[in-house]
């Protein structure tokens, strides 16, 4: 017991070691982004403003910790539903954005920007299949390029064999659309209900998953 004790007591002095200073590694990665962005806007601003969009993104995604994995994962796992949250406020963020956008263009007589995806079972069968692999490897699509930034191996791992899946769909993709995306129905549901009452009912639906989302971490809390 006295060995124990006193084993346990030097840990408890050890000092902790010093953190590095990462300033001047910043500094660097920052100069290194001007630097390419200059190089990309040689060729085309639409690059480089793409490149600034995309290294300002992962900043965002690194400091939240925003993944779509965990917020459908964490409230059965640890009861946790702050990024459930998150997830649903992005979401209806964007049904208000994309919504102002399509319909100034529909306003106007132009045609519906955006790419309005068939629904039908082979959603259903997709998102369990994508539901399971992500759980498993850890990350969504957001959520693994950013921990592939940190150097998680595992995440280099997933990112091989997502890229490696993106290809062979894309190299049947016309089997893939006549199969399951041809006869299926394409649903446009301000162009079924208007525009008021479509982008109504989603944020309804939205705020009553929130208010669902909140109850169950309260409840979990307690």
């Amino acid at each position: 017991m006295e060995t124990k004790t006193v084993v346990t007591n030097r840990a408890a002095v050890r000092p902790r070691k010093k953190r590095r200073n990462q300033l001047p590694f910043a500094i660097v990665v920052f100069l290194g982004v001007i630097y390419v962005a200059y190089l990309l806007a040689g060729k085309s601003a639409g690059l480089a403003i793409s490149w600034i969009f995309g290294i300002c993104f992962g900043v965002v995604l690194q400091k939240s910790r925003f993944c779509f994995t965990a917020g459908f994962r964490d409230p059965i796992l640890t009861g946790s539903t702050s990024l459930t949250k998150a997830v649903i406020i992005a979401v209806a963020i964007a049904t208000v954005g994309f919504g102002a956008v399509q319909y100034a263009a529909a306003s106007k007589g132009g045609a519906i920007a955006g790419s309005i995806s068939p629904a039908g079972w082979h959603v259903a069968i997709g998102s369990i299949m994508f539901g399971i692999g992500m759980v498993i490897s850890g990350g969504c699509a957001s959520g693994t390029l950013m921990r592939v930034g940190e150097g998680f191996v595992m995440q280099w791992i997933t990112l091989f064999f997502f890229v490696l899946g993106t290809l062979w769909g894309v190299r049947h993709w016309a089997f893939w659309q006549r199969v399951f995306f041809d006869g299926a129905p394409r649903v446009h549901l301000p162009s079924v209900l208007g525009w008021p009452l479509a982008i109504t009912l989603q944020l309804v639906v939205l705020g009553a998953l929130y208010i669902v989302a909140d109850k169950w971490g309260n409840r979990q809390k307690d």
